[in-house]
């Protein structure tokens, strides 16, 4: 098979930082912190406030927006009522941030998604995204974007990157739906008579704060009644921090819009984000990631969704049938359901239908390892493509010495749950420039597109950096064993 490596190497970046908070893990440090701050002159707070600016003020953009920001989070510990200037206020803040390399370890494990704005684009050409799991300090796990052109010779060109980082604003006061939340509850094990009084008291639809001074009320009239008021609480509140929204301001590049990390289920990263144009009956289209949440301990699946890529929602997957990782969502309604790809058992692919995005209770068994190349297990590598012959997947397995490859396999197009093809040796493996890296001997991909006659397979090389392939897709179809 004529496959075609492209002559692009995306590498991480030490140079792309963003802002971090940076909170002490003792109230005592806290409070020092802003004694010291609080006796120093106002020339000297002046002139160390200058120093910073200097230093990092061409680095980032906005940089006082975000220290005033900071100097919110700790405020009530400024414990005195004369007014601070803007400078003091400032530097407070500036002593509560950190500068973040997310993308110092890695930048891998990409999926490419065809841009909503295809203005001025050349005939002939397309314009797309790509997102891609960024590493640094700390292994924690964040998503970023890239953009670039296809034209009709099959060449890439990426986009160079902005200068600037952005953080998104997270969006505090979306709204819960009550009967959802109950679900979710159930399936976490937290129905009980304290979780039933907070759910009591809450509306249909209820904003995180009015679930926080509820959730506050409540452990102090009943702290005596449920001893574990407190951890209880935390859970629930926890859940609902898991849903939230996000929004990146509008004169931003695609390139400097981060998705980091804002909850505690999501504390040591965000994972493996599969992207899909979802295009629904009423032929709106909305953009969905599956990706997985870490919490350094758990894995939890998770759903993003936009329209635009400027606001995202984030909502948790949940279900008996949500386990493991690797969620991938075909890109329409399948005989009137959602359809969803996945791997609970850590080994097989299975795939699932639902009349709710974001509950699954079923699943069934699609495939197995078979080959010599995929014995220790499979999984997908993105959301279906559907093409004239069924729906086509990229998957890949896992063989001896823990060598990752990719494969394909094809699904009938109204039926789904027959495999009708499938490739019997891998389409991609690491070649000698590529098996060295963070996680050596992997080739990985989290969604391909096809363009024109052929499929374009953006992919990581051993866990550190990212690159291109293009395969015929003719010639492909043609080297799967039919099933």
């Amino acid at each position: 098979m004529n496959l075609t490596r492209k002559d692009i190497i995306l590498r991480p970046d030490p140079k792309r930082v963003l802002f971090r908070p940076f909170i002490p893990k003792t109230r005592k440090q806290i409070l020092k912190i802003i004694a010291r701050i609080l006796k120093m002159s106002e020339d000297e707070v002046n002139r160390k406030y200058d120093e910073i600016i200097s230093e990092f003020g061409k680095r980032h953009n906005k940089v006082d927006n975000y220290f005033l920001k900071q100097f919110e989070s700790v405020k009530e510990l400024v414990f005195t009522d004369e007014p601070l200037s803007l400078k003091r206020k400032l530097l407070i803040g500036a002593y509560f941030t950190l500068e973040y390399s997310f993308e110092s370890s890695a930048l891998f494990n990409p999926s490419i998604i065809w841009h909503p704005d295809q203005s001025g684009v050349p005939e002939g050409s397309k314009r797309f995204i790509l997102s891609l799991r960024a590493i640094g300090e700390g292994h924690i796990s964040s998503i970023t974007f890239r953009s670039g052109i296809v034209n009709k010779n099959d060449e890439i060109k990426i986009d160079p990157p902005a200068k600037f980082v952005t953080y998104a604003d997270i969006i505090p006061d979306s709204f819960y739906q009550k009967d959802l939340f109950i679900r979710k509850l159930k399936e976490l094990g937290l129905q009980n008579d304290f979780s039933k009084r907070v759910l009591d008291e809450l509306k249909d639809n209820f904003t995180m704060n009015e679930l926080k001074e509820i959730l506050r009320q409540t452990v102090k009239f009943y702290s005596f009644t449920f001893p574990n008021a407190e951890i209880i609480a935390s859970k629930i509140l926890n859940l609902a921090k898991s849903n939230y929204e996000i929004e990146f301001a509008r004169n931003t590049d695609i390139s400097e819009r981060v998705i980091f990390p804002a909850t505690p289920n999501e504390i040591n990263g965000i994972e493996d984000a599969r992207f899909c144009e979802f295009r629904d009956d009423d032929g709106s289209i909305t953009y969905y990631a599956t990706y997985t949440a870490y919490d350094g301990e758990v894995v939890f699946p998770q759903l993003l969704e936009t329209k635009d890529f400027y606001h995202f929602k984030i909502n948790t997957l949940n279900g008996p049938a949500i386990q493991n990782k690797g969620m991938a969502l075909f890109p329409r309604k399948i005989n009137g359901q959602y359809a969803m790809l996945s791997r609970q058992d850590g080994e097989n692919i299975y795939i699932m239908f639902s009349d709710m995005i974001h509950f699954w209770y079923h699943k069934k068994l699609l495939l197995r390892p078979t080959y010599h190349w995929e014995f220790v297990q499979i999984g997908n590598s993105g959301s279906p493509i559907e093409t004239e012959y069924g729906w086509l997947v990229l998957y890949h397995g896992v063989g001896a010495m823990r060598k990752y490859s990719l494969g394909a396999f094809l699904l009938d197009k109204n039926d789904p749950t027959k495999v009708i093809g499938r490739t019997k040796e891998p389409i991609l493996t690491a070649n000698e420039n590529e098996r060295e890296g963070y996680v050596p001997n992997v080739i990985y991909t989290c969604g391909g597109q096809v363009f024109g006659e052929n499929l374009i397979i953006p992919y990581a090389m051993s866990d550190y950096a990212s690159s291109f392939a293009i395969v015929p897709l003719k010639e492909l179809i043609k080297e799967m064993m039919p099933i």
